[in-house]
């Protein structure tokens, strides 16, 4: 049994841990996502596939802080090729897109719901190789293009797909990260600018005033710009 799903600001924005499963010490589902994903990774196991999870419930604190370093220039930013953008070059306005292109605003990163994750498969690595969750490891040549192929094909039977399938000039494409649509659509049509904008005001984030100013741009461009599901 799942617990009745729970749609508030709260959940929406990452600022509680109420609607979540610890599945291990580093890992936390929405309460209606785990069996899918138990499932989903039985079956690929039954296809060669060791899938684990890379990244699952992200908290507010955790995005604000990933934000906050990129901003001042302590993390990279990366462009569209993955390569590394001089940050101090950019406008405050420009800087702002530049980062949302792989990382969410704190508190519209969908990892808060619990619903997504972003998954990779280790045995699929060579020894002593480590996963950097770039889109060339799961393209043609690179280590995950099995899995990324499986996914493709069959995420959708367990009710997850991809909401960066393609880049829509916002986010970058991103073939790890799944969505568990039964749950995540709900929160997504919940998901209004009103609450992050509300979140925003309350928040010491690097960039706040450029931020607010251009927050229905980068809501209708980042944040909603999204694939759809296809069951499978």
């Amino acid at each position: 049994m799942t617990s009745p799903l729970t749609i508030d600001a709260e959940v929406l924005t990452g600022h509680t841990e109420k609607h979540l499963i610890s599945l291990s010490s580093q890992h936390k589902l929405h309460t209606t996502v785990t069996s899918a994903w138990q499932k989903m990774q039985q079956d690929a196991q039954s296809d060669g596939l060791s899938l684990a999870l890379a990244s699952s419930f992200r908290s507010f604190e955790r995005q604000l802080s990933i934000w906050n370093r990129k901003f001042t220039g302590q993390l990279p930013v990366f462009d569209i090729n993955e390569q590394v953008v001089d940050i101090t070059q950019l406008s405050e306005s420009n800087k702002v897109k530049a980062i949302m292109l792989f990382s969410a605003l704190p508190g519209a990163s969908r990892h808060h719901w619990g619903t997504d994750i972003d998954v990779y498969a280790p045995n699929l690595l060579k020894e002593g190789q480590e996963l950097q969750l770039q889109v060339w490891e799961y393209q043609d040549q690179g280590p995950m293009a099995k899995l990324s192929t499986w996914l493709q094909l069959n995420a959708g039977r367990y009710g997850f797909f991809r909401p960066y399938d393609t880049y829509r000039d916002g986010v970058s494409i991103e073939p790890w990260h799944i969505s568990f649509a039964p749950t995540a659509n709900q929160y997504q049509k919940s998901f209004t600018l009103d609450v992050l904008e509300q979140t925003l005001n309350n928040t010491d984030i690097e960039g706040k005033k450029t931020i607010l100013r251009m927050l229905p741009e980068l809501y209708k461009q980042y944040i909603i710009n999204i694939g759809a599901f296809e069951h499978g």
